[in-house]
């Protein structure tokens, strides 16, 4: 951590010195040839680059940051990394409109300090020290803005078509899939980019710009996967119920035989048997497979409470929970029990496993 900005750290990652060694080694050739009179200060020049770069991608990161807080959603964190940065949030943005606000405001900031040091690089000389510097200055910011306004995600431009497509369809998670699937066109066009545009015009691509592409393009596709696959989990998670994760279930009482109990569950049409207390609480649930194995002869005599299986305070849920609040609520009940009682008005209408949840979701 090397500080804090509206009450998260700013957070150094190790691949970012990595990323400063390469870039610099890089961007030398470059400052040589158009100052070659520095002599070894190239190095220090190119780094002073590379530090530009990261200082304009902290820009970015924090004007997300600024923003998400005046819209009501505190950030966690500000990451530099290999590839750039990242700000992390507490939870998911409300509405399209804070979403795409959030999201625009970084590449504007990088765009107005591109404008800014270009007013600067007016009056220096463009081949000096200080105009080399400014000039990165415009450059770099100039980069970081447009390159995240490019239409899908990972990028920032994605999530403004993310919350565009949010605000026509009022399904958030539609909006991630199709933002989702620009992005990795976009991943594929920024190699066939350096691949195929020199040789449509008749000459062979540059290594060096073939490497940087396949690796910005795994980088997007990777990203642009992940939020395709995040936004069908998302959409899956939203259509949840208990009928659609837990098995149907019924109450009765701690003083019914077995046989009663299975009676009492078949009128009710029900698989699942929970046990209450004498308050009316779920205390326990059938065991399926030890009731299955219980005599015919004897089931009438067997209290329902000899093949129970107890439930801890707290297993329970509310059954008119439906998508994220149904598996939020399940979460925590299950951090007491792996099975839970799903209740309406104080009624048992289902069981659910934690298992078959987790099931549901990826399936």
């Amino acid at each position: 951590m090397i500080g804090r900005a509206v009450g998260a750290p700013i957070i150094l990652a190790p691949s970012w010195l990595i990323a400063a060694v390469v870039l610099t080694l890089i961007f030398a050739p470059t400052v040589r040839a158009r100052a070659d009179h520095l002599g070894a200060l190239v190095y220090v020049v190119a780094l002073a680059f590379v530090v530009l770069l990261f200082a304009s991608v902290l820009v970015h990161e924090l004007a997300h940051g600024l923003m998400a807080r005046a819209r009501g959603q505190q950030p966690r964190e500000f990451v530099l990394t290999l590839w750039g940065g990242h700000t992390a949030f507490g939870g998911a943005t409300p509405t399209p409109a804070s979403s795409a606000l959030i999201a625009v405001v970084g590449p504007v900031a990088n765009l107005v300090l591109a404008a800014g040091f270009l007013a600067v690089a007016q009056g220096v000389e463009t081949n000096s020290l200080v105009g080399l510097l400014v000039w990165s200055g415009c450059l770099t910011n100039a980069f970081v803005g447009l390159f995240n306004l490019i239409p899908g995600l990972p990028l920032d431009g994605g999530f403004l078509l993310e919350a565009a497509v949010w605000a026509a369809t009022k399904n958030r998670h539609t909006g991630t899939v199709a933002a989702g699937w620009v992005g990795r066109v976009v991943a594929v066009g920024v190699f066939a980019w350096a691949l195929l545009l020199p040789l449509v015009q008749g000459r062979q691509p540059e290594i060096y710009d073939v490497v940087w592409a396949a690796l910005i393009g795994a980088f997007l596709w990777s990203g642009a996967s992940a939020a395709v696959r995040g936004g069908r989990t998302q959409k899956a998670v939203g259509l949840l119920t208990v009928a659609s994760v837990g098995r149907r279930a019924t109450g009765v009482g701690h003083t019914e035989s077995l046989a009663h109990a299975g009676a009492l569950a078949a009128a009710a049409g029900a698989e699942e048997v929970v046990i209450l207390s004498p308050d009316g609480r779920p205390a326990a649930y059938v065991d399926r497979a030890a009731a299955a194995s219980v005599p015919a002869a004897v089931a009438g005599t067997t209290p329902v409470t000899a093949v129970a299986v107890p439930l801890p305070g707290g297993a329970v849920v509310d059954g008119l929970l439906t998508g994220q609040e149904l598996v939020a609520a399940v979460g925590r009940a299950t951090e007491h029990s792996p099975v839970v009682v799903a209740v309406v008005d104080g009624r048992v209408v289902g069981l659910i496993r934690a298992m078959d949840v987790v099931a549901a979701i990826r399936s």
